[in-house]
């Protein structure tokens, strides 16, 4: 894998960054909705709770891991998936792809045969998360230097 920057044209660093900006700003929005339905003094712990609730699902690496996989690569089986993930051991895979049905976010399914065989396909919940992390990839790309405009 390549140490050095992504090199995009300043027109589409432009874009990612405006697009970034607008995700921002629909976060602002979303965040004033929520507080004119709350009738007492704004309470940050519920909003801390709310985020720490969103993010505990992709707490683990392997889980962000599998959830990108199967964002960016598609409905994978089992050895397919072990061979995109680096590093990952069967039975951690399992342990995740376990708990990533049990969130909701990847869907095992099962196909008859014989031989019998099982994938692993993103829920619509699985593929909505995905496209909601989108934005903030890309903004941690540029912050970290992953991704930058000609010289």
């Amino acid at each position: 894998m390549s140490s050095r920057p992504l090199r995009i044209s300043k027109k589409d660093l432009r874009r990612v960054e405006k697009s970034v900006d607008e995700v921002m700003g629909l976060g602002k929005e979303i965040r004033n909705l929520f507080s004119k339905y709350n009738d007492e003094e704004f309470d940050v712990g519920w909003e801390v709770d709310s985020a720490v609730d969103a993010f505990s699902v992709l707490s683990s690496r392997w889980t962000t891991e599998i959830l990108a996989t199967l964002y960016i690569a598609g409905d994978r089986r089992f050895n397919e998936m072990r061979g995109l993930l680096r590093g990952i051991s069967s039975r951690t895979l399992s342990d995740k792809l376990t708990t990533c049905v049990e969130n909701g976010l990847v869907e095992r399914i099962v196909e008859d045969g014989p031989p019998v065989r099982v994938k692993y396909s993103l829920t619509v919940h699985g593929r909505r998360a995905g496209a909601l992390l989108s934005p903030f990839v890309g903004y941690m790309k540029i912050h970290n230097g992953k991704i930058d405009g000609p010289a």
